[in-house]
């Protein structure tokens, strides 16, 4: 009979539970290196800063805040962006003369069709005037294409065969093309500006011939996230959406007696066809 003096075995089962609990390690160490080098998203995805007026506002009342929240910027405050409204549709060259030497960012324009709602676009600008023309030929040039795609549907049979469809295109084409050439002559068509400048310099802005107001909007840290709606120069009372009246019987252009649209959109047709005979809806201009 022999006798095991040496020391305990472990069991099988003690050590399998020790090799489990190595292996998660690895694999817990690993997670959080992979981790670690993954790209940080970014956060603001989905974040849209407004700045300007809404549907139902009071244009007095926003001037008088804009006005107010100028006063008050520090003056040793670092520039910041601002809106600038102007007290009239202007041309591209008389946007340089109202805006001096304040560096300019963008401009927001629409041709002034009497009783319709035309397209506001946001034309990217640093040299005024030159960017503006150049960004209003390119506008020219899509209007084109979408007069041109609405004449196209107002021949199709589908448009042939329903009046009220045609009717719908065929404004439709008129007012894209109206657009169009008014652009493309640097038309009477910029309402306001977006400026980045410090605050003493904004509030001698302000008081520039033309200058409706300057909506100063520190709190603006990215423009392609950020979406600025000012009053129209035909806008005096309290911001609403206009009466789409149709063509005027006038074929030329002239600041509308209705209210337009405050928000970026395409030119929208007198009554909405069914669905899946639309009319072409571009993508507005940033």
């Amino acid at each position: 009979m022999s006798t095991d003096t040496g020391p305990p075995r472990r069991s099988r089962s003690a050590a399998l539970t020790w090799l489990a609990l190595a292996c998660a390690l690895v694999v817990l160490l690993v997670a959080v290196a992979q981790r670690r080098d993954e790209p940080v998203g970014d956060r603001t995805v989905g974040e849209v800063t407004r700045v300007g007026v809404a549907d139902g506002d009071s244009v007095p009342a926003y001037l008088r805040a804009a006005g107010s929240e100028l006063a008050r910027l520090d003056a040793p405050a670092p520039g910041g962006y601002a809106l600038v409204s102007f007290a009239a549709y202007l041309t591209p060259a008389q946007v340089a003369t109202a805006l001096g030497e304040a560096p300019v960012s963008a401009v927001l324009a629409r041709v002034p069709v009497p009783g319709r709602q035309t397209e506001i676009v946001r034309i990217a600008a640093m040299r005024v005037p030159g960017d503006v023309v150049a960004g209003m030929a390119e506008v020219a040039g899509r209007k084109d294409r979408e007069a041109a795609d609405y004449r196209a549907r107002a021949a199709a049979p589908a448009a042939t065969a329903d009046p009220e469809l045609r009717r719908v295109y065929d404004t439709g084409a008129v007012v894209a093309a109206r657009e169009a050439a008014g652009y493309r002559a640097a038309c009477a068509c910029v309402y306001a500006a977006v400026v980045r400048d410090a605050p003493d310099a904004l509030r001698a802005l302000a008081a520039r011939s033309g200058v409706r107001a300057v909506d100063p909007a520190p709190e603006v840290t990215r423009l392609d996230r950020t979406v600025f709606t000012p009053p129209l120069p035909e806008q005096r009372d309290v911001v609403r959406p206009p009466a789409d009246t149709g063509l005027a019987s006038s074929a030329g252009m002239a600041d509308s007696s209705e209210s337009a649209p405050t928000v970026t959109g395409s030119s929208p047709a007198a009554g909405r066809p069914a669905t899946g005979a639309g009319p072409p809806n571009p993508a507005p201009t940033s």
